[in-house]
């Protein structure tokens, strides 16, 4: 069980006294970050702006579990959440808009 730690550490050491900072493996490591990684949040950001559009929301089914209010908000009328949104958020009663 020694002896795999001690080979371990002995690589270790001797990458360290080297002064090899990475290396080739940094070099690879840029290269596939500029070939692999920047295009890919590139795709990533031309499908999710393709497919954003407006989504019908579900209708308001009064659940009983769902939007309960024990104590009131200390904002507002109390009803309404901090960050609330009359089109998308809806209150025990339902939705504001239609």
């Amino acid at each position: 069980m020694a002896l795999p730690l001690r080979f371990l550490s002995r690589g270790l050491a001797t990458t360290a006294a080297k002064g090899d900072h990475g290396g080739a493996g940094a070099r690879t490591w840029r290269i596939l970050s500029f070939t692999v990684a920047l295009p890919s949040v590139a795709v990533c950001t031309l499908n999710s702006w393709l497919h954003a559009g407006h989504h019908e929301r579900p209708e308001f089914i009064p659940y009983h579990h769902l939007r309960i209010r024990t104590k009131p908000y200390s904002w507002g009328d109390g009803n309404h959440t901090l960050f609330h949104n009359p089109r998308v958020n809806a209150l025990p009663t339902g939705y504001e808009t239609q």
